[in-house]
């Protein structure tokens, strides 16, 4: 996976038919391994939503996947507030979910509350 992740003849920030790049798939999965050796490369953009403008983040938080998150918010590039095409952040997502550990981890990075944030 290692070889295939650092290889550089493809467009690393390329998604699929629905927009899933390589690190929404391993951020969804919780692919803690996957989403570390991404992150270091330089040419990842991990903020890129899917077509239904759903990020990385947004899929580690809605899957639960705690490690995914962290490595996810070591980057400044990473926003916690973009919303999905429905509104929802990852901070709603994950609260809607009962991801509590997750929700502890996105409050301090999270700017931006919304109506739906008390739904």
């Amino acid at each position: 996976m290692a070889a295939l992740i650092e290889t550089e003849c493809y467009d690393i920030n390329q998604g699929d038919w629905e927009g899933f790049t390589p690190l929404t798939w391993a951020a969804r999965q919780g692919n803690q391994e996957a989403v570390e050796l991404l992150l270091a490369r330089d040419d990842v953009n991990p903020d890129k939503p899917n077509n239904y403008d759903e990020t990385p983040l947004y899929w580690a938080s809605q899957s639960g996947h705690e490690g995914a998150v962290r490595l996810l918010l070591t980057r400044d590039d990473v926003n916690p507030d973009k919303p999905d095409s429905n509104g929802r952040t990852p901070l709603v997502i994950a609260s809607w979910l009962g991801h509590e550990e997750i929700v502890a981890l996105l409050q301090p990075r999270s700017t931006a509350l919304t109506s739906m944030d008390y739904a």
